[in-house]
């Protein structure tokens, strides 16, 4: 095969990876949504379409499987398929974490969402933010937006931190609710652990363009100067 069917084929996977990345999103804020608003449908619904996230994940992974034993991808083509077989198990892992709220939403049976969840929106609002602009800068090769974004973490964690107080000082006071609260808290930590693999996602665009792994956490702005794009 040529080279030009190659770097067809990565485009293509690359234009996947961003369909399996609005899937995601999708779920995320819907299921939010529906433990927000205590919508039982609405979580049932983003519980079935995570068998969606789950087939468009598998399929980018057997393309890129073929790819790889088929088309003798050179070494920048291989850190290309890796990273996009790395970045998907990512995305569905975060379905898995709207699967995850949307279960919450049905095991809260009806109770009245409690006040400290007033964080969770902004907190899924950001999250999801972060996961759209990291995967768009994996697509882009953009290793300064790739670098920015794990900064935003503290947003996610400082709305976590809200939610967290807010739940224990609950539970000390009403401990016959202590149970919809531990549920609650679950659904926050859920889109805690979004954010910290949406740093997986962004660390990926750097092995792309260096060939080696970072631990953006580790990493400050006067550590650019370390970082050299190879071919």
């Amino acid at each position: 095969m040529t080279r030009e069917y190659l770097d067809q084929l990565i485009n293509h996977l690359l234009d996947e990876v961003l369909i399996l990345e609005s899937m995601v999103r999708e779920a995320i804020l819907e299921s939010v949504k529906s433990l927000m608003t205590q919508d039982k449908k609405l979580s049932k619904i983003v519980s079935k379409n995570d068998e969606n996230i789950n087939v468009k994940r598998f399929e980018i992974e057997n393309e890129c499987l073929i790819a790889i034993a088929t088309q003798q991808p050179m070494a920048s083509d291989l850190r290309i398929l890796a990273s996009i077989l790395e970045i998907i198990t990512e995305l569905e892992r975060i379905g898995d974490y709207a699967k995850g709220i949307a279960k919450i939403t049905r095991k809260t049976k009806g109770e009245d969402i409690l006040p400290p969840l007033e964080y969770l929106p902004d907190m899924a609002n950001e999250a999801v933010d972060m996961m759209q602009k990291a995967v768009k800068a994996f697509v882009e090769g953009d290793i300064k937006t790739a670098r920015a974004i794990p900064e935003r973490d503290d947003v996610v964690d400082n709305n976590f931190n809200q939610i967290y107080r807010g739940l224990i000082k609950f539970m000390s006071k009403n401990p016959e609710k202590a149970e919809v609260a531990n549920h609650l808290l679950w659904a926050a930590h859920n889109l805690e652990r979004m954010a910290d693999r949406v740093t997986n996602i962004c660390e990926r665009t750097l092995f792309i363009e260096t060939g080696s792994i970072y631990e953006l956490e580790e990493l400050d702005s006067d550590d650019d100067d370390d970082i050299h794009t190879v071919n």
